[in-house]
């Protein structure tokens, strides 16, 4: 009989020593930051949304989540439709999304093809010209920290980012290959008030940034 991973205690236990209300003000300064990004799209998908502190705090007309897990006390913002699904099985409008983000998320896919059917997906979901954001930890400058998350499958870098997106049929725009710090369980607090400076100063990204954020569009 097959097991899988209870990723609702998983996430608990990797996340019991963050403030989550810190978590969630530090969320809300990166929604803004990407959606910035992205060029304030109008309807943005967020495919694998976790407790849903990215999608909330977009400010977009529309806002759609995807999660295969059904967290305990997640509440969405008026505004965000939530679907629990496997992204996979998801039945969402062709052509429809200017934007997307995805964060922390394929890396935890089994296989490069993994990434490629659940990038062509994404492809078909989005609309022409949309812009699509891969946010993720970039093995080639945390090597030492990668693999103690027990869910990570792939070891990728910014490089293997734009590869896939290309495969896919997206056009790489922008791609930072040193963005955000590795997780909240570093050694700086999570504050927005650090968390907005640090985002208006490209500068740091070079010092502290462990994870890409790549930029591409159909």
């Amino acid at each position: 009989m097959a097991t899988t991973i209870n990723y609702e205690r998983l996430y608990e236990y990797r996340f019991r020593d963050v403030d989550q209300t810190a978590k969630v003000a530090v969320w809300s300064e990166i929604a803004r930051f990407v959606h910035e990004q992205l060029g304030r799209p109008s309807r943005v998908l967020d495919p694998a949304a976790g407790t849903c502190e990215f999608i909330n705090a977009v400010p977009a007309a529309e806002r759609w989540a995807i999660d295969r897990v059904s967290f305990d006390g997640v509440r969405t913002a008026p505004g965000t439709k939530l679907v629990i699904s496997d992204v996979m099985d998801a039945d969402l409008p062709a052509d429809y999304f200017d934007g997307a983000f995805v964060s922390n998320f394929l890396e935890h896919l089994p296989t490069p093809d993994s990434i490629a059917a659940f990038l062509e997906r994404m492809h078909g979901w989005m609309s022409p010209g949309g812009k699509i954001a891969i946010l993720g930890p970039n093995i080639r400058y945390c090597p030492d920290v990668y693999w103690d998350c027990a869910d990570h499958w792939l070891g990728l870098t910014h490089v293997a980012i734009e590869e896939h997106l290309y495969a896919a049929g997206f056009k790489p725009r922008v791609t930072h290959p040193r963005f955000l710090p590795y997780s909240f369980r570093g050694g700086l607090p999570a504050s927005a008030k650090l968390t907005n400076l640090y985002l208006r100063t490209p500068a740091a990204w070079r010092v502290l940034g462990k994870q890409f954020l790549v930029i591409a569009e159909r």
